[in-house]
């Protein structure tokens, strides 16, 4: 019988006894509703939040005197099939004025609008075009959403879990050379 696919991190709660910090709790404070869950891993603190409070939250987490997230270090996503929400995209932060970090974290169903942090920390542009070329993350209000990585033709996103090993192509192939002959071979017949 073959094993069920994970169906996602557990998001660990604090330990019991550990104080939440006072930049998570004024999240809670200042926009209620908004925090679906604290967690707390390997040191890091992370909140989640819906979508559709996500630049409201990230917002106050840039502006707040409490809080001051000046820097958006990192921009990543991670994917669980078996999950209606299959995507985890994760803001990594950092105060430069207090030295404290969080992980702001956004669950999307496939397709399902993720807005954009660009205009709050520029940082996160190109970071959210990774996002979507690599795992197809619908980021929506974008200044520039296009691929990064990948060619413009390329079908699929490559760092999905439902992704094939051998990629999208019509040949599987070993020899990554060989496949850029014949990708070369058939951009020659088109031209002549």
């Amino acid at each position: 019988m073959k094993p069920a696919p994970p169906s996602g991190p557990t998001d660990p709660a604090p330990p019991a006894g550990m104080a939440v910090p006072a930049f998570v709790s004024a999240i809670e404070a200042a926009i209620p509703g908004s925090v679906t869950q604290v967690s707390y891993y390997v040191g890091d603190w992370a909140v989640i939040v819906p979508a559709d409070k996500l630049l409201e939250v990230a917002r106050f987490l840039r502006d707040s005197r409490e809080t001051a997230f000046d820097f958006c270090s990192d921009v990543t996503a991670s994917d669980w099939p078996p999950r209606p929400q299959r995507f985890d995209v994760v803001y990594c932060l950092y105060s430069t004025k207090h030295h404290h970090r969080i992980r702001l974290k956004v669950r999307a169903a496939d397709g399902e609008a993720v807005p954009s942090v660009s205009g709050i920390w520029p940082a996160a542009n190109w970071l959210e075009r990774e996002v979507y070329d690599l795992f197809g993350v619908n980021i929506t209000g974008h200044p520039d959403r296009r691929r990064i990585l990948m060619p413009e033709d390329w079908q699929g996103f490559p760092q999905r879990k439902d992704y094939p090993l051998e990629g999208p192509g019509e040949l599987l192939m070993e020899n990554p050379l060989d496949w850029l002959r014949l990708k070369q071979a058939r951009e020659e017949s088109e031209i002549e």
